[in-house]
């Protein structure tokens, strides 16, 4: 659509005259508080998929995908996945709008607290069957929280965590927890991608406020959120390492001739082209669905993450490989992309997990249109 294009050239060039920092090696871990500023600002970015009664622009999930899409081809270590979308949706799945108009000005950032580690197989840190944070009755706000939630993004700068845990009688449920309350440590993580911040978040008794009792339905959409806009991430990474890549071959020379002209070259481009355009349909077309609410968008977004996965990291390792020495460089962006691969790739359930859950609906166990 031409809004979408504009978007998209909008936030482009607005990352072109103002590059994204890169975080030095002994950096703490945080984001590009000026990038989010500029976004939140400029383009209006943090509300995008905010219904305008509620200060946001009132676009739909079509939009933050394009937006996504140009953070992941810049790698911006600012915080529009964990709070713009996966904190943002998760409110609104709730029906809990009172914290959206902050959200929405870039004012204060979300985050979903989710993963747990330790659980067993064949459960993931992501499976909403891991999730073993409790909720009790008590403290002053009637409920407390008690667990350890891992990889929260931009968990350290959050001014709100919103956290899945099991009741009493042991259904899902969704809460929300302020960081100062007394009860909740965090600790900053150090990642292999550090153009990502992380953070484990320790709930000792917390006080919380309930958000949605269903929490089985708010985390079944949320997963479908989440594996769209990661897709569309890891296919700006993928496009970005394609182009960068094209770059370096028409101008690097040897024997003479530049080194793109060989046909060795060519055919690894070429496949790199066909894994880059086939990411590209299953990401766009997973953001289609859960824009229209499409019955079977869980699968669709299932789908592109497994795919848009494997396909960036393919394409990232080829960019190190064709780039030759300058490639293993710190000096080089590739080893970030890279970097940006292989995290991104865990991120809500690997590539393995995610086409476990797509199985049963391909393997015709449950309806062909029902959610993964």
């Amino acid at each position: 659509m031409d809004e979408q294009e504009e978007l998209r050239r909008t936030v482009r060039a607005l990352l072109e005259r103002n590059p994204p920092a890169r975080p030095a090696p002994d950096a703490e871990p945080g984001y590009d508080e000026a990038a989010w500023a500029l976004l939140a600002e400029q383009v209006g970015a943090a509300g995008l998929a905010v219904p305008e009664e509620h200060g946001g622009a009132g676009c739909t999930l079509a939009e933050t995908h394009v937006v996504c899409e140009e953070l992941g081809r810049t790698l911006a270590a600012v915080p529009y996945l964990g709070s713009a979308v996966l904190a943002t949706q998760a409110l609104l799945a709730c029906g809990a709008v009172e914290a959206l108009p902050d959200l929405a000005d870039g004012s204060r950032v979300g985050a979903l607290a989710w993963a747990e580690n330790g659980a067993s197989a064949p459960h993931g840190p992501w499976d909403p069957a891991a999730i073993g944070a409790r909720a009790e009755a008590g403290g002053p706000t009637g409920v407390t929280l008690t667990g350890v939630k891992e990889h929260v993004l931009d968990g350290a700068r959050a001014d709100l965590f919103i956290v899945p845990a099991r009741t009493e009688d042991g259904d899902l449920a969704v809460y929300a927890v302020e960081p100062s309350a007394a009860g909740v440590r965090v600790e900053p993580l150090t990642t292999l991608d550090r153009t990502r911040p992380q953070a484990r978040v320790i709930f000792e008794a917390a006080p919380a406020r309930l958000l949605s009792a269903d929490g089985d339905r708010v985390l079944d959409r949320l997963l479908a959120v989440a594996a769209t806009a990661l897709s569309a991430e890891q296919l700006g990474g993928a496009q970005r390492c394609l182009e960068i890549t094209l770059d370096y071959v028409r101008t690097r020379e040897q024997f003479g001739r530049p080194i793109g002209s060989f046909q060795a070259i060519k055919h690894r481009l070429a496949d790199l082209y066909v894994l880059v355009e086939s990411a590209r349909s299953l990401s766009y077309d997973a953001a289609r669905a859960l824009a229209e609410d499409a019955p079977d968008a869980g699968v669709r977004a299932t789908t592109a993450q497994a795919y848009c996965a494997e396909a960036f990291s393919t394409v990232a390792a080829e960019t190190i490989q064709l780039h030759g020495g300058i490639g293993f460089t710190w000096e080089h962006d590739a080893h970030l992309y890279f970097k940006r691969a292989h995290s991104a790739a865990q991120l809500f359930g690997d590539a393995a997990w995610q086409r476990a859950r797509l199985a049963p609906a391909v393997l015709g166990t449950v309806p062909a249109g029902a959610s993964a």
